[in-house]
């Protein structure tokens, strides 16, 4: 492995939340179902503070980044259910920055499950400042009003972008690449795919740089996209991947026929359950014990086993699926899963 250009990570500033790699397994049991693949999840649903999830290591470079530029004050936005404002939450108290979170209703879901447990429960156990924007109100413009309020008031406020997908946040993933290819080295590993969900973009974008970083050339990343159709979804990924070279002023380019996307399991739209996906969450739970989420992993993983069954990896291929997190959002959809329980008469 070519290790060298990493290098170019240095000059951007960490703040530290994960004490180190997070682990790598294999999927014994559903192994012996897929055909002759063989499947692993690397586990960034657990890390060592608020209940993981992939915006953990997007917020290292971005808290270092807001701290590096004085920043007293963090601002970002998100559905309801947004793992991003979760996280940045529990970020923000633990490097002790104040913080706003601006949740909208990004998914049209009335249910008070929804609007009261999952993400909400534990933002509300933290002592967020919510500011809770319903249908029709614009969450740029409150957020640019917001902003020049904190200002006036002496404040030094630093804007997160939707799911902490700035280019300093997408660094959390080119390392992460360079975190599998070391891993991979000590299991006597090769991956021929890497995969993970698209909603923002920043996690595949992050790990394609990664990968052109490294210089390899035998390990695809493709991506499912969970919040826009294929077409956008490509042009955001790539234009991000962009931005994160040019970043790391690494010389290197995006080209659109590097990035593998597959718009196929979004179903009717972002955070709207889909059949695949609640099947696709019974699955592994029932085989590994582990718990997909109902809007990212839930669907990319639903993806991913529906390619495998129609032959579109080859019999022999590794493939490494990144478990992003967003657990809560379970709790969130109790009524996709099972009726309440009734009491035996």
């Amino acid at each position: 492995m070519t290790t060298m250009n990493f290098k170019l990570l240095d000059p951007f500033p960490k703040f530290q939340f994960l004490d180190g790699p997070t682990g790598i397994q294999p999927l014994r049991q559903l192994n012996k179902q897929l055909g002759g693949v063989e499947l692993f999840v690397k586990r960034d649903d657990i890390m060592g503070m608020g209940l993981a999830g992939n915006k953990l290591r997007k917020l290292e470079y971005i808290i270092g980044d807001a701290l590096k530029n004085n920043a007293d004050t963090l601002i970002t936005s998100g559905g309801l259910q947004s793992n991003h404002a979760r996280l940045t939450a529990v970020a923000a108290s633990y490097s002790k920055m104040d913080y706003e979170l601006v949740l909208t209703e990004a998914v049209a879901n009335d249910n008070p499950e929804y609007k009261k447990n999952g993400n909400i429960l534990l933002e509300q156990i933290l002592g967020a400042k919510i500011h809770y924007l319903t249908k029709g109100k614009d969450p740029a413009t409150f957020i640019d009003d917001r902003i020049n309020s904190l200002r006036k008031s002496g404040r030094a406020p630093y804007l997160i972008p939707l799911g902490g997908s700035s280019p300093t946040g997408c660094l959390g993933y080119v390392n992460c690449f360079q975190e599998i290819t070391g891993q991979a080295d000590e299991l006597n590993i090769h991956f021929d795919y890497i995969i993970v969900p698209n909603g923002t973009g920043g996690t595949h974008a992050g790990l394609f740089a990664g990968l052109k970083l490294s210089g390899m050339k035998d390990i695809r990343i493709k991506s499912y996209t969970v919040l826009n159709h294929a077409d956008a979804a490509h042009n955001q990924t790539r234009e991000k991947a962009g931005a994160i070279l040019n970043l790391l002023k690494s010389g290197l380019t995006a080209e659109r026929d590097e990035l593998v996307i597959d718009g196929n399991f979004l179903g009717a739209g972002y955070g709207i359950p889909t059949n695949e996906m609640k099947e696709a969450v019974k699955l592994l739970a029932r085989t590994e014990g582990i718990f997909l989420d109902p809007v990212y992993t839930g669907k990319a993983f639903a993806g991913m086993l529906a390619d495998i069954s129609a032959g579109k990896f080859r019999k022999g291929d590794k493939l490494l699926f990144i478990l992003t997190g967003g657990l809560p959002g379970l709790f969130a959809y109790q009524s996709a899963f099972g009726p309440e329980l009734s009491p035996e008469k």
